[in-house]
């Protein structure tokens, strides 16, 4: 259906990450909605690796200028953007220098998650919600990739419970094979500041545990990759979420 305003909020896309399956998915899926017609923006956040010259992104100041409050510390939001090379497709950068000026995503160069991979996803969803607010830009579906993006829904559905900005939106969440990562043990403390507090995660807080408790905060629950591993399709297999197999990208558009 045309004419919708359709928000996908990702941690990959091409081509600001390569050779990666989401990357592809998101870059064809946002494409193909903005090709119907429809009204379509991009979020994700800025990671290190993520050339600003070549990709012409630019600081929003307009936008930018907030601060998220994390465990009690101020952390300067700066929103960057850029059009997609070759479309007149916007996508909008959350950008921090404190979470995502490394050259690295989730591991370190020994392998090890960082300490604060947590911290960063609670700054990416809630910078993504406080920026389309301030855009006074209303979706009519929000989808998520990648696994930062699942803290979105858990905060729209409980922090932000009583805030009806977006309470009309459809959410879609889609899964990915993403390795799976411990996240540190006071994420708990964390998302009590927040009054977030009853979540199954928090016994074992991980990227997979988080994925798989957004499932319950969402309205349809997709397979990303046609075939997902042993946790992440006992999870998907077991929710109670209305659920869809793997989707090709000409059928897509049947979620929203």
């Amino acid at each position: 259906m045309p004419n919708q305003k359709i928000l996908y909020i990702t941690t990959e896309m091409y081509p600001y990450q390569e050779d990666t399956n989401m990357a592809a998915v998101v870059n064809k899926m946002a494409l193909k909605m903005h090709n119907e017609g429809n009204d379509v923006r991009v979020f994700m956040p800025r990671f290190g690796q993520i050339s600003e010259r070549k990709f012409q992104l630019h600081e929003v100041i307009r936008l930018s200028g907030m601060n998220i409050i994390i465990n009690d510390l101020d952390q300067p939001l700066i929103i960057k953007v850029a059009s997609l090379p070759g479309e007149r497709l916007q996508v909008y950068f959350i950008d921090n220098e404190e979470y995502f000026k490394r050259k690295q995503y989730y591991f370190d160069d020994e392998g090890r998650p960082f300490d604060d991979n947590d911290e960063r996803a609670i700054f990416f969803a809630r910078g993504v919600i406080e920026t389309i607010k301030k855009l006074n830009w209303v979706p009519d579906v929000i989808h998520l990739n990648g696994w930062m993006a699942s803290f979105v829904p858990i905060y729209l559905k409980t922090y932000y419970e009583s805030d009806t900005y977006f309470k009309d939106a459809k959410i879609v969440l889609s899964l990915y094979n993403e390795k799976d990562a411990a996240l540190d043990q006071n994420i708990a403390a964390k998302l009590k500041f927040d009054n977030i507090s009853d979540l199954k995660a928090l016994d074992n807080p991980s990227v997979k545990t988080f994925v798989a408790d957004s499932m319950n905060y969402v309205d349809v629950v997709v397979k990303g990759d046609e075939f997902l591993d042993e946790d992440l399709d006992k999870a998907f297999n077991e929710t109670a979420t209305v659920k869809s197999e793997y989707l090709d990208i000409n059928s897509i558009n049947q979620l929203y």
